[in-house]
């Protein structure tokens, strides 16, 4: 199932998108704690498609990739490296990705992200399959020189959770086996990052289990797997495109931000 979050006449709803991806069958309820059928059909092109998830929190693992370890020129973590990102940096799919007005270098990563569907705590990796809803595409925009400074006193807020710096979409696919799917990012057409979801350090049963260790997760939350390596700068006037096989293409222009 692809399940999508969109909204008519200012109303949000869920639905499943048919194939084709022209018409969407429309639910009650939500994801998290049931959908039934209404038998309504909305047409894709009659509706604005929102964020999958409604401000929810957002996690994310750095260096999760070999590839974009040897990139950055760091060593393999020695525990895993995460952060997170505000809900308020959330937006969908064909929202702008704001170039805020004093940034000098910002970047895209494209990402696996993992929503989670129930309560959990203490969840081995055998078992977190029955904790996940589903997986959308992610891109962790990021504001390099601002990261890199508040990385040198362990922190990485402002670097990462500016506002529109957590596109998400465009849909939530249920039933995927995320062990080996391919990722492409694009920059106005052109291929920069072409990865497997097999190449996770630390696979997604591995991460859902470690936050669960030491913290609830909640329906609704979501995990930004890591980003492989090809990661680069974007400008205003760009569309980066993020290629998830299994999910679709989750698109955002850049627009320099209006003080």
């Amino acid at each position: 199932m692809r399940i999508v979050r969109y909204a008519v006449g200012g109303v949000c709803h869920y639905g499943e998108i048919e194939a084709g991806d022209a018409r969407i069958a429309r639910f009650e309820g939500d994801p998290f704690t049931g959908l039934s059928p209404t038998g309504r059909i909305d047409e894709v092109g009659e509706v604005v498609v929102l964020p999958p998830l409604e401000r929810p929190r957002i996690f994310g693992f750095a260096y999760n990739y070999a590839s974009h370890i040897d990139e950055t020129d760091r060593d393999v973590p020695e525990v895993p490296v995460c952060f997170m990102k505000p809900s308020t940096a959330v937006i969908g799919p064909d929202d702008a990705i704001v170039y805020p007005a004093d940034g000098e270098l910002i970047h895209f990563e494209g990402e696996l992200v993992v929503v989670i569907g129930k309560e959990a705590r203490h969840v081995k990796p055998s078992e977190a399959h029955d904790y996940i809803l589903g997986y959308t595409c992610g891109n962790d925009v990021s504001d390099r020189i601002v990261q890199r400074k508040e990385s040198k006193f362990g922190t990485l807020l402002i670097g990462k959770g500016q506002d529109t710096f957590a596109p998400l979409g465009p849909v939530i696919a249920t039933g995927l086996d995320a062990s080996a799917l391919s990722l492409t990012t694009r920059v106005n057409g052109v291929e920069k990052q072409s990865a497997s979801t097999a190449d996770l350090l630390l696979a997604v049963p591995d991460l859902v289990s470690y936050l669960s260790r030491y913290l609830t997760l909640l329906p609704g939350d979501a995990i930004m797997t890591g980003t492989p390596s090809g990661v680069g700068p974007i400008r205003p006037g760009d569309e980066i495109e993020v290629e998830i096989e299994g999910i679709g293409v989750l698109r955002n222009p850049v627009v320099a931000e209006s003080l």
